[in-house]
C-alpha cells in the first residue's frame, strides 16, 4: 500500500500553481461528448489521469480514433457507435459510469459498464430508474443499483423528470438521454447544480434551454436531429483540485498562491467563496469567455479564520467539502455543514471519513446524518486512512502543512490529481 509523510512547513509560501490538473469533469466530458459529432473534436489539456483515460479508451472502445500530438488530442468519432467486444472500465470514476449510462442506453447494442472495487459499491439507481421509465434496458446488482452494469440499448421516449437529488451526473445522464428520445424533454431539480454538460452541449449546438414554468426552472432539450458541431476546447484548470492549494495559502501564515487558468465558473467556485466568507484574501481575475469562464485566483493568509455555516448551494462544493473541514479545523469558533448527504455515496463515506480523520488529529467534531460540525483548534499529527478517497488523502496532507501527517493508501490520487505531490513538494521544499 502506498503511503506518504507530509512533513510540516518552516515558515511562509509564495506559490504560482501553472500546472494544476486539468478539470476532470470538463475531461470526462470532452470523452464523451465528441462521440455526438461526425468531425474530429480537438482538444488541448486533456487530463492525464486514470479515470479520465478510461472514459477516453471507452471512446475508442466504441469506435472512435483517438490521436495524440503533445498536448492535443483528436477525437474521430465512427460514422455509427457500435458495441464493444469487451466491458466497458470506468475506473473510479462516477461521472463517466453515469454519463455513458445515459449514452448508451439509445445507442443500439449491448454494452457491460464496470468500475473498479470502490465504484461498483456506488448508488447507480439514481441514474437507472429514470433512465428505465424512459425505455432504457438496463440492469445490474441490487436490481441495477451497483455495477456491473449491462445496457441493451434501445429507442428512448421524451419525458419530464423531477430529479430527487441535485446531482450533476444525474441531470448529465438524463440530458444525453433526451438528446437520443423522440421528442422534447424537460429537467428540473431544486437548485442547479454544475453546468458544464449544458454549456457544453450548447456550444455544440444543442438545443439546451432554460424555462420557467408556474414559478419553477425547467432545462429544455430538444431531440438531435442532425451530428452536432466538433468540440474545438482547451480543459481549463480544475477549480476542485487547486482548491487544496487554496486552503493551504489560507491557513499557513503569510502565505499566498497565484492558480493560473482555471474555469470560474459559478458553479464551481462557491467553495473559495466560502473560504472568502471565513477571512481568506481571494482576488478573481477573468480573462476569457468561450465554453467556459477562465482565469486566474489569488489566494492569501490574512489571519486565523473565522467558523462558517455550509448549508445551501451544497451541489456548487460537494467535492470541496473534505478540504474546507481542514480550514474549519484551525477556524475560530463551530463550524457547521448541513444538507450534505450526498457526501455518504461519494468514493468513500465522506462524513465518517473526515470526521474520523479529524478526531485522529485531536479535533472536536459532531457527526450527523447529512452533515458535521467542526470546533476549530489545533491539528495534530496523526495516520490517516484515505479509505481509497483521493479528497480524504490530500485534504489531510495539506493538514500536514500545519503539523506533519502520515496519509495511507495514497494510490488514489493518480485517479484524479497524477501531479499532486510535485506541487506540494514545491509548498514544503522537500522531496515527499
Amino acid at each position: 500500500m502506498k503511503r506518504a509523510r507530509i512533513d510540516a512547513v518552516k515558515g511562509s509560501f509564495d506559490l504560482i500553481c501553472e500546472d494544476i490538473a486539468a478539470d476532470k469533469s470538463i475531461s470526462h466530458r470532452c470523452a464523451i461528448f465528441s462521440l455526438l459529432s461526425d468531425r474530429p473534436s480537438t482538444i488541448r489539456n486533456f487530463l492525464q489521469g486514470e479515470d479520465t483515460l478510461n472514459s477516453l479508451s471507452i471512446a475508442a472502445q466504441l469506435g472512435a480514433t483517438v490521436e495524440r500530438h503533445d498536448d492535443l488530442l483528436r477525437i474521430i468519432p465512427p460514422l455509427t457507435l457500435g458495441e464493444a467486444d469487451d466491458v466497458l472500465d470506468c475506473g473510479n470514476a462516477g461521472t463517466g459510469m453515469r454519463l455513458y449510462c445515459g449514452l448508451l442506453s439509445g445507442i443500439e447494442g449491448f454494452f457491460v459498464l464496470t468500475g473498479d472495487k470502490y465504484l461498483r459499491h456506488r448508488p447507480m439507481k439514481r441514474v437507472v430508474e429514470p433512465l428505465r421509465s424512459i425505455g432504457a434496458n438496463i440492469d445490474g446488482r441490487e436490481e441495477g443499483n451497483l455495477a456491473p452494469l449491462s445496457i441493451r440499448g434501445s429507442k428512448l421516449h421524451s419525458f419530464r423528470y423531477t430529479s430527487p437529488v441535485d446531482s450533476a451526473q444525474v441531470k448529465s445522464a438524463l440530458i444525453l438521454a433526451a438528446l437520443q428520445a423522440d421528442g422534447t424533454s424537460y429537467y428540473r431539480e431544486s437548485f442547479l447544480s454544475r453546468d458544464h454538460t449544458e454549456r457544453m452541449l450548447r456550444g455544440m449546438g444543442a438545443e439546451i434551454e432554460t424555462e420557467m414554468e408556474d414559478g419553477e426552472e425547467w432545462i429544455r432539450i430538444e431531440a438531435l436531429e442532425k451530428p452536432l458541431e466538433p468540440l474545438n476546447i482547451t480543459v481549463p484548470a480544475d477549480p476542485s483540485s487547486a482548491f487544496f492549494f487554496a486552503v493551504a495559502a489560507a491557513i499557513v501564515p503569510g502565505s499566498r498562491v497565484l492558480i493560473r487558468n482555471v474555469t470560474l465558473n459559478p458553479t464551481r467556485i462557491e467553495a473559495y467563496k466560502v473560504l472568502e466568507s471565513m477571512g481568506a484574501s481571494i482576488l478573481y481575475h477573468e480573462k476569457e469567455n468561450i465554453y467556459e469562464p477562465i482565469g486566474d485566483i489569488e489566494i492569501a493568509y490574512r489571519g486565523r479564520l473565522k467558523a462558517c455555516v455550509v448549508e445551501e448551494r451544497i451541489a456548487w462544493l460537494i467535492d470541496e467539502l473534505p478540504a474546507l473541514s481542514i480550514a474549519m479545523a484551525v477556524a475560530e469558533g463551530r463550524s457547521v455543514v448541513r444538507n450534505a448527504g450526498e457526501l455518504r455515496v461519494k468514493e468513500s463515506d465522506r462524513i465518517s471519513s473526515v470526521v474520523g480523520s479529524l478526531n485522529a488529529c485531536g479535533i472536536t467534531t459532531d457527526e450527523y446524518e447529512d452533515g458535521y460540525s467542526v470546533i476549530g483548534g489545533h491539528i495534530q499529527r496523526a495516520t490517516i486512512d484515505s479509505h481509497g478517497d483521493h479528497r480524504i488523502a490530500m485534504s489531510f496532507a495539506i493538514a500536514g502543512l500545519l503539523s506533519g501527517m502520515e496519509i495511507e493508501d495514497i494510490a488514489c490520487i493518480d485517479t484524479s490529481f497524477p501531479n499532486f505531490f510535485e506541487i506540494l513538494s514545491q509548498v514544503t521544499g522537500v522531496k515527499i
